[in-house]
């Protein structure tokens, strides 16, 4: 067997033999014999092995195994003296090189990452927002080959460190270039406090988190605090964006009150949906539904309006307060229709789908706390698992098609189709 595959194996030995059972309940007692010494000591040769095991792992992976190579061009090295972190502290290790014959050296990514002091603090976060509590990261600090074991109390300090300075770039970082087509507004409730949150949709298509604002309820003057703090960032808001929310009172009364008449504004249909088979007997309901979605379907404004009209006959004929839902909502139900907004980007536009799905992320990211302290907590995770459900965002479908609303909206010919009907 050659060399490097020994050396490999033999790493990968020694890196089980530190999680073994056995050999787990010696280093216990050593520890129990001599203290923070023995405990110390115990932290930095198991970091040693986690290191060397990683980076022999990447080298691995690179190169192939020396009986079926990569490429004929890369070659394992020899093993150069250097240090990494483990934690806070600086350990010597074993380093394997990796050259082209080409190029010259390769560098390893692990090596490069485990050179970084607060390369711990982030790699710890990003398997906490997995799913990963400070309760159980001690039983898969092993697994997980670039975290190094340390107590829950240890965890949790570098979580608040991290978050907090997470939720600092969220706040502070500005919003001068981010150029908005679409804004959907929508309120998520953690830990008995309401957080009114902002996500935009940029002139390509491509999403972000703009920023939020806490209140002990969704109102108007929740919504007037985080248009002045996204306009403080650099966010330019105009009555040429659209807004797209749930039909929450507070919300619609600030965006009337901030861009009057000339307000674009779109409501969820799924929303109004459900509003309407509140106030419905069930065997209502589902019809109700279907005549909606088929109106909003349509592609021409006149269709969809008169489609509208019908099932507002149909309401009152059942139930007057539904027929009134529908009518409150009326002309804010097909605003993209008015817009001549293609189909396929109206089919992201005309729900908060994109909004609620963040949610999502976000309430999975923290589906781990099991207790909140305070609003500084609320707020640093809030602000950290934002960022974080950025890395999962993609361009909406019909973004090709903003270019074609947006220069129906400047020609501002949405005032002329409202008087032609």
């Amino acid at each position: 067997m050659l060399v490097n595959t020994k050396q490999r194996k033999k790493a990968m030995a020694g890196f089980r033999e530190v999680s073994g059972k056995e050999k787990t309940l010696s280093m216990i007692v050593n520890v129990i014999n001599n203290g923070k010494q023995a405990l110390d000591s115990l932290m930095l040769d198991m970091g040693r092995s986690i290191a060397e095991s990683i980076m022999l792992m990447e080298r691995e992976e690179i190169a192939g195994p020396d009986y079926y190579p990569t490429s004929p061009t890369i070659q394992k090295w020899a093993y150069e003296d250097s240090s990494v972190y483990v934690g806070d502290q600086k350990i010597k290790v074993k380093r394997p090189r990796l050259r082209d014959v080409i190029i010259g050296e390769i560098p390893l990514q692990s090596y490069q990452a485990l050179r970084q002091s607060g390369q711990f603090s982030e790699e710890l976060l990003e398997k906490m927002l997995r799913g990963l509590s400070a309760q159980k990261y001690e039983e898969t600090v092993i697994e997980s080959a670039k975290a190094f074991g340390v107590s829950p109390s240890a965890v949790s300090k570098k979580v608040v460190e991290v978050t907090a300075k997470k939720l600092r770039e969220f706040q502070e970082r500005s919003l001068t270039d981010f150029k908005p087509f679409a804004l959907f507004l929508d309120t998520i409730h953690r830990g008995g406090e309401a957080f009114l949150v902002a996500l935009g949709i940029n002139l390509n298509g491509e999403k972000m988190a703009l920023g939020f604002w806490q209140g002990s309820s969704e109102n108007h003057e929740i919504c007037k605090d985080l248009f002045a703090e996204l306009e403080n960032r650099g966010l330019a808001l105009s009555k040429k964006i659209l807004f797209v929310t749930d039909g929450g009172t507070g919300i619609i009364k600030a965006l009337r009150d901030k861009f009057g008449k000339k307000l674009l504004h779109q409501r969820c249909a799924i929303h109004k949906s459900r509003n309407l088979q509140k106030h419905l007997a069930k065997k209502y309901r589902k019809e109700a539904h279907r005549r909606l979605m088929a109106a909003l379907e349509q592609n021409a404004y006149t269709d969809a309006r008169q489609m509208l009209l019908e099932l507002g006959k149909w309401l009152r004929e059942r139930n007057e307060s539904a027929a009134d839902s529908l009518l409150e909502a009326f002309d804010e139900l097909i605003t993209l229709h008015r817009l001549k907004v293609p189909a396929l980007l109206r089919k992201t536009l005309i729900t908060t789908n994109p909004i609620e799905s963040m949610f999502s992320l976000v309430r999975h990211s923290e589906r781990n706390i099991k207790r909140t302290r305070g609003s500084k907590m609320l707020q640093r995770w809030l602000g950290t698992t934002l960022l974080h459900c950025e890395k999962h965002f993609y361009k909406i479908r019909g973004s090709d098609e903003i270019c074609q609303v947006i220069a129906t909206i400047e020609a501002d010919k949405i005032c002329d189709i409202k008087q032609v009907a």
